[in-house]
């Protein structure tokens, strides 16, 4: 499965990461130069959690943001036990 948040479509994004060498001139250097531009990913706070879709439990992957903004019902706790054994 991809890592796609199932309310909001929030994904992996690619982008870079720049490195900087040198001193800046407002602290008396001659400027910052780039010496190295590597590909990087901006990965996407995914949660895998149980939820009812379409009155049934089933388990999605959802963004963190999703369930802060309340975008994910919960399923009801199982008040569910077993029952108690009879003596005799």
């Amino acid at each position: 499965m991809p890592r796609v948040c199932h309310f909001t479509g929030k994904h992996t994004h690619a982008g870079r990461s720049y490195s900087h060498r040198g001193k800046a001139k407002y602290l008396g250097g001659v400027g910052t130069k780039i010496t190295g531009i590597t590909k990087r990913k901006f990965k996407a706070n995914i949660q895998r959690v149980r939820a009812l879709i379409n009155g049934k439990v089933c388990r999605i992957k959802v963004s963190a943001k999703a369930i802060r903004m309340g975008l994910v019902i919960k399923p009801p706790r199982r008040d569910w036990k077993p029952e108690e054994k009879a003596d005799g």
